[in-house]
């Protein structure tokens, strides 16, 4: 009788189509009247966060459409990479490609990494801050914009069968879950932000008439935010020696008497005698 051999579960972000590039098809979906809604508020979260963030390079993940997120930052350096799924192909003028879970990017030269998303489309979302802890400094920082599964669109997604669209198709990690991934790499989360509260309906008129759910969630319920904002902090440890304070005294002894050891004891006696 022959074995059964397990089969691999496949992650859940390939749900989405694999013809497709994820990260540029969700440009279609901001388009839509939600996504528009959801973009303004992405983008007035990234407005208090990058502004307080300062340094020399940031790399943001993401499409070439989605270059605006990066506006918001004082560094002074700030770079895209368009990720590309499997052989990345030729470069183009102008246009820097890689893969999510192996940056093409020297180890500890970034001082902010910017993932709009990145993590529900990818299938390694720990080889991603992987990377993240690699390639910054020490004290950078990361950024990262998620979808709450712990909001109401999670049980929607569910209930109407939105799981094989975008961006329903990627994998929702809750803001606990990845607090937890970063501190294994050694990160300190410094800000959590919640946002959007509204539910997903695609006709503007209702989405303004909701828009007071945006006040109430704010005060009420914040977890329950459709999006989430998480900045964490790259910490190093180094050990520094400590010199001891205290200095041994040697006692005050007359001139001439030799001061015993563990071999003649009665050196000092004799001397003295």
């Amino acid at each position: 009788m022959r074995k059964r051999t397990k089969t691999r579960r496949q992650p859940y972000a390939s749900r989405c189509a694999r013809n497709i590039n994820p990260w540029q098809a969700l440009d279609g979906w901001y388009a839509s009247p939600v996504g528009r809604e959801m973009l303004v508020a992405e983008h007035a979260q990234l407005d208090e966060v990058l502004g307080n963030l300062f340094g020399y390079h940031l790399l943001q993940l993401g499409s070439p459409a989605q270059r605006a997120f990066q506006d918001h930052s004082r560094v002074s350096r700030r770079i895209l990479m368009d990720i590309c799924s499997g052989a990345c192909g030729g470069q183009e003028k102008g246009l820097f490609r890689g893969e999510a879970p192996a940056l093409p990017v020297r180890g500890d030269s970034l001082d902010v990494l910017l993932l709009p998303h990145v993590l529900e489309f990818t299938p390694s979302p720990h080889e991603v801050l992987r990377e993240a802890e690699r390639t910054l400094v020490p004290e950078g920082h990361v950024v990262i914009l998620g979808f709450n599964p712990l909001s109401p669109w999670q049980f929607l997604r569910w209930a109407l069968g939105w799981r094989g669209r975008l961006p329903w198709c990627g994998c929702f990690y809750s803001a606990a879950r990845v607090r937890d991934w970063l501190a294994l790499l050694g990160f300190e989360v410094t800000e959590l932000r919640h946002y959007f509260w509204r539910l997903p309906v695609q006709q503007s008129a209702i989405l303004h008439r909701l828009a007071f759910l945006d006040r109430l969630g704010r005060r009420l319920w914040p977890i329950l935010g459709a999006g989430y904002v998480l900045v964490a902090r790259k910490r190093v440890s180094t050990l520094t020696p400590i010199r001891p304070r205290w200095r041994p005294v040697r006692a005050l002894r007359p001139a001439g008497i030799v001061e015993p050891t563990p071999r003649n004891p009665s050196c000092s006696m004799e001397n003295a005698s």
